[in-house]
């Protein structure tokens, strides 16, 4: 017996270290973490001190930088398996979003309204007010990620096999992270590096609708989809990357936009 426990303990760590294979190798969602924290780390920077205090009080001490991957982080918990739909939303080319078929299970715009009408109900428990936050943090991200918006035909761009400098990958995730992680900055290194808007310039990104916002993603398709053969590398990150840094700014000025309106 005694020969016996050292290999289970073997085979104990192999399958152990196989299911966290399998868990890593899964697509992240949208932005990846750094991404998602950048908008969380700017939409702080634009808050108001009531919002902030409110904010802290609510979330525990938990920053929104770190509560922006909390909708990944639990994306195989089979608790939350009912979410997996809200992260994109389908919207043909030349279709509006009110002329789109409805996904049954929500999508990001209509479960975005829901959450921020029951926000503003101030009828939640603090733990679903907690739950409702970090879930609004997430999605007003991934509404920025242009592939979130899809026309229905790849699944997002994920069914778009590419080379990213040589190495396998889809189009959904060059946008995801593999432009971002080709920056080589932190997450607080890209924060800082995002241009610094003027007063005018936040207020005019605060004061579009969620349908507005959509619409830009849709707007990007055609420049996103100019693939060639496929093989990407510094043409494509070199043509996309500022439209990277934009989509994370304008998704950390309008989360802080939302947050200041009901909380400041």
């Amino acid at each position: 017996m005694r020969r016996l426990i050292p290999f289970i303990n073997w085979v104990g760590g192999v399958f152990s270290a196989t299911l966290l294979l399998m868990f890593i190798s899964q697509p992240a969602g949208a932005w990846g973490q750094t991404g998602h924290r950048v908008i969380g780390m700017v939409a702080e920077d634009h808050l108001n001190s009531k919002t902030k205090e409110k904010l802290n009080e609510i979330m525990n001490g938990e920053s929104l930088v770190m509560a922006s991957t909390w909708m990944d982080e639990v994306r195989f918990n089979r608790r939350y398996r009912y979410m997996a739909d809200w992260h994109w939303v389908t919207i043909p080319d030349g279709n509006t979003y009110a002329q789109s078929e409805k996904n049954p299970h929500g999508d990001i715009l209509e479960v975005i309204e829901r959450l921020v009408e029951e926000l503003r109900s101030k009828q939640l428990t603090k733990a679903k007010e907690r739950e409702h936050i970090k879930l609004l943090i997430h999605l007003v991200g991934d509404m920025h990620q242009p592939l979130h918006v899809g026309a229905g035909n790849d699944k997002g761009g994920n069914e778009t096999k590419v080379k990213w400098f040589g190495k396998a990958s889809n189009l959904h995730r060059v946008w995801d992270s593999n432009m971002i992680d080709a920056t080589k900055l932190s997450y607080g290194e890209l924060a800082l590096s995002l241009d610094k808007l003027k007063k005018y310039e936040v207020e005019k990104l605060q004061k579009a609708s969620i349908f507005t916002w959509a619409k830009e993603s849709m707007d990007l398709r055609k420049q996103v989809y100019q693939i060639g053969d496929g093989n990407l590398g510094y043409g494509y990150f070199n043509k996309n990357i500022d439209n990277v840094y934009k989509r994370l700014l304008e998704a950390g000025v309008r989360l802080a936009g939302l947050l200041n309106e009901m909380y400041g």
